[in-house]
């Protein structure tokens, strides 16, 4: 599953609209639409933002290359 169906999926579990969604994780409305849609290229930190308010939490993992 990809970033835009989890973080659609969890916000109408939640019942929350993408303006609710965007005022709570405080961005724009167009960055949760086009996050959903799987356009733009939002930083880690507004998509962190935004997973907070869903409940959700990324996992980073470093992967060393030789």
């Amino acid at each position: 599953m990809e970033l835009k169906e989890i973080m659609k999926s969890r916000r109408e579990t939640l019942n929350l609209s993408q303006q609710a969604l965007a005022e709570m994780a405080g961005v724009s409305l167009a960055t949760v639409k086009d996050i959903e849609r799987g356009k733009g290229n939002p930083s880690l930190a507004t998509v962190s933002k935004i997973l907070e308010v869903l409940g959700l939490e990324i996992d980073y993992k470093i992967r060393q290359t030789i």
